[in-house]
């Protein structure tokens, strides 16, 4: 069975819908890369499968509540919380929000900040943590949630060295258990590693392996004027830091 199975879905915010023809399916324990440019329906669609915005039309599958990593631009730093705060919120989904964290809670959010490297960090407040720590701050509150699908929006965002790597070690042990990754992206290049890419630009360009997605003709469709062809074969993008659909 699919871990994570997408039928003719089409969402949008009242309006006309934005993002349209998303059909889709992944495995528990392969990667998805969902590449596409700002305003072209990553963010909507992980708002779909978060259940926070009903599809306009189609359906959704989902093995199991997914976890979902923002992007460390879009969260607040000046918040007086800890890294182990931070953790901590993973476990507010299971129904006891009104209660103070139990003592196994509290092991497990350590345990996950043990994983992402930040052991030591669990004291030191989230706005205080460099741009790749706060990454992985977040990603330990992913791991707290347990979920067997993971949402991860721009996880390697300008992030330093040590912690892309890191990060990128942690996502091939979370394959390994089995875990279904989806991560939202701009890097083309980065996006050869995945098992699976899905293109979107308002609508769903492509859907495959690799090999049979990122060529020159696909990659126009869903980048446009913001691609850049490399000689060699490569291609980057232009990113354009602003709201996404």
């Amino acid at each position: 069975m699919s871990a994570v199975a997408v039928r003719a879905l089409s969402a949008g915010y009242g309006g006309e819908p934005v993002l349209t023809g998303v059909d889709f399916s992944a495995h528990a324990g392969q990667s998805v890369c969902v590449l596409g440019p700002n305003g072209g329906g990553k963010t909507t669609l992980f708002r779909v499968l978060l259940g926070e915005l009903q599809p306009s039309s189609g359906s959704l599958e989902l093995s199991g509540r997914p976890a979902y990593m923002a992007q460390t631009e879009r969260t607040r730093l000046d918040f007086p919380v800890t890294a182990l705060d931070v953790a901590l919120m993973g476990a507010l989904g299971r129904g006891r929000w009104w209660l103070p964290p139990s003592r196994a809670e509290r092991d497990e959010a350590r345990a996950a900040l043990d994983r992402v490297g930040l052991a030591e960090h669990a004291g030191v407040r989230f706005g205080e943590l460099s741009g790749g720590q706060r990454q992985r701050a977040l990603l330990a509150r992913a791991l707290v949630q347990d979920a067997p699908v993971l949402l991860l929006d721009e996880p390697l965002s300008g992030i330093d060295p040590a912690s892309g790597t890191l990060i990128g070690g942690l996502f091939q042990e979370l394959r390994a258990e089995g875990r279904t990754l989806l991560v939202a992206s701009h890097d083309v290049e980065s996006a050869r590693a995945f098992d699976l890419v899905l293109c979107l630009n308002g609508r769903q360009v492509a859907f495959g392996a690799p090999a049979d997605t990122l060529d020159r003709a696909t990659l126009q469709a869903t980048y446009g004027h913001e691609l850049i062809m490399l000689e060699g074969g490569g291609a980057v993008t232009i990113q354009h830091h602003g709201h996404d659909h």
